[in-house]
């Protein structure tokens, strides 16, 4: 089930977001990851959120930022089920076109946006990592 983020969520999703980003992003030290956790928990209410629950526990999530697509995280136990794709159909029923940003190391996630119809339209250095990343977008 797929549905509205609430204020109580936050513990949670802030549990996935670090745990993802460190497992996916072995490219980065963890200690960028943790560094910025607390501006995360306190930005993350603020954005548009839709989490994905199985058994009244929250599995995943997508976070936008209008049409800006900040992240789709699931956690471990979970990747490889469709999640991922749930959320991602989730906010394109929702909106006409989508843009994120993803590391050009990060390949499962790149393969993941293609196989969903993502093009990649431009690429620049992540400021805060030094490292390369991909500006992708969709268009209904």
């Amino acid at each position: 089930m797929i549905r509205r983020f609430e204020k109580n969520d936050i513990n949670a999703v802030m549990q996935i977001w670090e745990k993802e980003n460190i497992k996916a992003h072995k490219f980065i030290p963890k200690e960028y990851w943790e560094s910025n956790y607390n501006f995360v928990k306190e930005a993350l209410p603020n954005a548009e959120i839709y989490v994905y629950i199985i058994k009244e526990k929250i599995v995943g999530f997508v976070g936008l930022d209008n049409n800006y697509i900040e992240g789709i995280f699931v956690n471990t136990n979970n990747q490889c089920n469709g999640i991922g794709t749930s959320l991602l159909n989730k906010v394109k029923e929702i909106k006409n076109n989508l843009t994120l940003s993803v590391y050009k190391k990060n390949t499962n996630a790149i393969n993941f946006y293609k196989k969903n119809d993502f093009m990649i339209t431009s690429q620049n250095i992540d400021k805060d990592t030094n490292e390369v990343e991909y500006i992708m977008t969709w268009n209904r």
